[in-house]
């Protein structure tokens, strides 16, 4: 699969992928898994995607986050893979946090941005496991961060 055209025809542009703003590292390869480490909600412009689920933002706005940390994710991967997509055998698993209110449940909707747009991607190679986790807080106060685990070929 051509994943340049892929993106391409999907009108997909991929955001840089950012340094690790602390003591790790953004990417590692053990063996033929590639892990991502968690990215978290950006838009287009680069400004954080802040606030809670069911209250400051909604369902939607959580799925359209969600699908901004995929896009960071597989910027990542790109990057770990020498900016070759095809390394990537399979996605194994996305773990999904969502900064959310006590009542919201709707935690699995708003990872579906991310499984989405990963499918959209790999096709059946992006079929994954996953957890959608509700959070009381996330980090500088984003509303969704995605961590990753992909095989590599």
């Amino acid at each position: 699969m051509n994943f340049k055209e892929k993106l391409k025809e999907l009108n997909i542009i991929l955001p840089e992928a950012k340094a690790p703003v602390g003591n790790y590292v953004a990417t590692k390869i053990s063996g033929k898994l590639l892990f991502i480490s968690g990215q978290v909600s950006i838009d287009e412009n680069g400004q954080l995607i802040k606030g809670k689920i069911g209250k400051d933002l909604n369902t939607d706005d959580g799925y359209n986050a969600a699908k901004r940390c995929a896009l960071s994710i597989i910027a990542q991967v790109k990057n770990a893979c020498d900016n070759d997509l095809s390394k990537v055998k399979s996605c194994i698993k996305l773990t999904g946090f969502v900064n959310s209110t006590d009542n919201f449940t709707e935690q699995p909707k708003v990872i579906n941005g991310a499984s989405d747009l990963i499918v959209s991607i790999f096709g059946n190679f992006g079929m994954h496991t996953r957890a959608a986790v509700s959070t009381n807080s996330l980090p500088l106060g984003v509303s969704v961060e995605i961590d990753a685990i992909f095989e590599l070929k």
